[in-house]
């Protein structure tokens, strides 16, 4: 089991076109199983498996709108393989 805990972070502007090809690339990455994110700053490889859950929220108010997309997973944890006796 690892305990690190790697984090990327970025904030940019970025027209609605950028950004819909930026999603595109995280659906696919979503598909083949692995995001990179990278930027001058760092990197860092994300390995989605298994049972994703998916949380979005939205809110407007007073001329602000605000659009969150979450998606997070467990990693499957390493683990010595013990056999089992019963008699």
């Amino acid at each position: 089991m690892s305990s690190r805990n790697d984090s990327f972070r970025h904030e940019s502007l970025h027209d609605r076109k950028s950004i819909k090809a930026l999603l595109k690339s995280i659906e696919k990455g979503l598909g083949d199983g692995e995001i990179t994110l990278e930027d001058e700053d760092g990197r860092l490889v994300l390995t989605p498996e298994g049972l994703l859950r998916l949380k979005i929220t939205a809110s407007s108010d007073e001329g602000r709108q605000k659009l969150t997309i979450r998606v997070s997973w467990a990693l499957e944890e390493e683990f010595d393989e013990k056999h089992l006796s019963v008699s």
